[in-house]
């Protein structure tokens, strides 16, 4: 428990000191100190590894982001925001191996741990639609396809849900 929030710790304990070089008047130690015990704070809520992740699946290099992700030891230990992103990533590199297994299990992780943006829960659900739809399971494949079309406001997705419903027909 304490690992969790050892961050925050540190944090706390740089800004006390901060405030002490203020006081004794090292303003430039004081600012430098602020901005460490920042960046502490900053890394607490957005977890170093999946910021990496994320950069080398936009630039699709799934290789690397899952030699990323596979160097986080405990995940569970992570805050549920930064753990349900962590399943997220690693479904979404686990889907480019074509382990749909091990997808399915990580996209469904993620989706019960929480992720926080609509847009993240219309890509894991229309994943899993077509997960569902390789293995032949036409009622989960259109229950997911229908639930992505609902999260997907802006329409970012339709093309890919068109896909899925044409191969829908095609069963």
């Amino acid at each position: 428990m304490i690992r969790k929030y050892l961050r925050l710790i540190v944090a706390g304990i740089l800004f006390l000191g901060s405030i002490y070089l203020f006081i004794e008047g090292m303003v430039s130690l004081g600012v430098w100190s602020v901005l460490v015990s920042g960046f502490f704070v900053l890394f607490h809520f957005k977890n170093i590894m999946n910021l990496m992740a994320f950069y080398f699946v936009r630039k699709n290099r799934f290789d690397k982001a899952a030699g990323v992700l596979e160097r986080v030891k405990h995940p569970e230990r992570m805050i549920k925001g930064q753990e349900a992103y962590y399943y997220y990533l690693t479904a979404l590199t686990e889907s480019q191996k074509h382990n749909n297994s091990k997808a399915e299990k990580s996209f469904k992780k993620a989706l019960n741990t929480g992720l926080r943006m609509k847009n993240d829960q219309a890509i894991a659900k229309l994943n899993l639609s077509g997960i569902y739809l390789s293995q032949r399971n036409k009622k989960l494949a259109s229950y997911y396809l229908k639930e992505a079309k609902k999260l997907d406001k802006q329409k970012l997705l339709t093309a890919q849900a068109r896909e899925i419903e044409a191969m829908m027909k095609r069963i």
